[in-house]
């Protein structure tokens, strides 16, 4: 499933923490905390299936990665990709601590997945896209391994009104989870111009303050033909 020797991924962790710098900090400090970084249930409305490849964008802990892994059994696989260094090591901890062996974490970039085209069934991800600079190529890389017939489901925040460039060029205010929000229609036509098809909001919050911005929280389901 790994990909060999691709020239778009930041293999060395180094060159990894100095890009996100910011981010990496932040969740290294969290990693050991019981701190709730979710902004929604993605992992519940997963549905995977026994047998399925699972991948968890954003996978922190580990939790979902391993609930993924132990519903799509032992013919099944569960891929979790996070940047931090301090959440890598908890997840893999928590892999080995509970047995896990149809797992593992894989410490990259999203904007460059380590993975082979059309080989995943199902990918989630949760309050991790918004800090992406770019997240039109994390969505056409979540295109790009999904399967035929594969779908995500995606917990996310997205601003109620554009959000000015002196915050949204601030690391710090990235890494905190609400500077890279976009709004909500940028969000969805990013999703329909990336080729996503049956795309569906399955949760949605009120708005409320965070950081200098007003922003929502919701949980969306596409699927890719």
């Amino acid at each position: 499933m790994l990909i060999e020797n691709n020239p778009n991924i930041i293999a060395d962790p180094n060159s990894l923490k100095l890009k996100f710098a910011s981010i990496n900090e932040r969740y290294t400090n969290l990693s050991e905390t019981t701190c709730c970084l979710s902004c929604g249930g993605a992992i519940n409305h997963a549905g995977v299936q026994p047998g399925e490849v699972c991948l968890d964008l954003g996978s922190g802990r580990g939790n979902d990665v391993i609930r993924m892994a132990e519903e799509a059994g032992e013919n099944g696989f569960a891929y979790g990709i996070d940047l931090s260094d301090g959440m890598v090591k908890k997840a893999r901890t928590n892999l080995d601590k509970f047995g896990v062996t149809n797992a593992e974490i894989i410490q990259s970039e999203m904007e460059s997945l380590p993975l082979n085209d059309n080989s995943v069934n199902v990918t989630i991800s949760n309050c991790t896209i918004n800090h992406s600079s770019n997240k039109e190529a994390v969505w056409s890389e979540v295109f790009r391994v999904l399967k035929p017939g594969g779908r995500f489901v995606v917990s996310d925040i997205y601003a109620t009104a554009p959000i000015a460039d002196e915050y949204r060029n601030d690391p710090q205010a990235v890494a905190e989870c609400w500077a890279g929000a976009v709004t909500r229609a940028e969000y969805l036509t990013m999703l329909e111009e990336t080729g996503f098809t049956n795309i569906k909001i399955l949760e949605e919050s009120e708005p409320y303050a965070k950081g200098m911005a007003e922003v929502a929280s919701f949980t969306v389901y596409g699927e890719k033909e």
